[in-house]
């Protein structure tokens, strides 16, 4: 019996991952196939991919609703970034009615799983006062979790946070590193923000915003 029940487990996640490898390479009706096989089987993260596959059309009819069902099974489940998707259809009111105190009831879910993305999304919450009382300092606080995971939105909202002293101190030198490390992963405008700030500091300082920038590591590796 634990024999086959550790086959079946086997070939599960063989299935999951032959469905995973289709997906990232764009072979989306094969991806399909294996991971409705698992989510019917109850897996949560095949759950959660079919759930993206419909959400945003991939090798099926866009489908919100659809989407919506499937993020649900994994999210039920506890599956974090299923959390986190359906937090974002109730902040922008995709396929749901828009609800700022649910999507932040979501993203709380997730963040407390460790989620960047849902750690960033609720300290925007905190920060724009959307489905919770504004409070800067516990926004910063979830930025700060998602940008030591290395989230760039959040490192470019941390760099802000310094910079305006909001929620934390001001500290130009914290803001033109968090800044620089949005920028080396490419998001839009940080090189922008570093110009603007650089104005305001000195050499000295930038010069000890570039060293924190290149030692810096993402938290929980050595």
């Amino acid at each position: 019996m634990a024999l086959f029940f550790l086959s079946v487990v086997s070939l599960a996640y063989a299935g999951f991952d032959d469905g995973k490898a289709a997906y990232d390479r764009g072979d989306y009706a094969k991806a399909y196939e294996q991971f409705q096989k698992l989510a019917g089987l109850g897996d949560a993260e095949a759950q959660y991919f079919l759930g993206r596959m419909y959400d945003g059309g991939q090798g099926v009819p866009k489908d919100h609703a659809e989407a919506m069902k499937w993020y649900r099974k994994a999210a039920d489940q506890g599956y974090a970034k299923a959390q986190c998707r359906i937090g974002v259809a109730y902040q922008t009111g995709n396929g749901v009615p828009q609800d700022y105190a649910e999507a932040f009831k979501c993203y709380r879910k997730a963040a407390e799983q460790g989620d960047a993305e849902a750690q960033c999304s609720l300290g925007n919450m905190y920060g724009e006062g959307h489905g919770v009382q504004q409070d800067y300092a516990e926004a910063a606080k979830w930025c700060r979790k998602a940008a030591d995971q290395g989230d760039a939105l959040a490192q470019t909202t941390m760099g802000w946070a310094y910079a305006d002293g909001n929620g934390v101190p001001q500290d130009y030198v914290q803001a033109h590193m968090w800044f620089s490390l949005a920028a080396a992963q490419g998001y839009p405008s940080a090189e922008d923000y570093i110009d603007t700030l650089a104005k305001k500091m000195t050499p000295a300082q930038i010069a000890e915003a570039q060293r924190l920038a290149r030692e810096w590591k993402p938290k929980g590796q050595d």
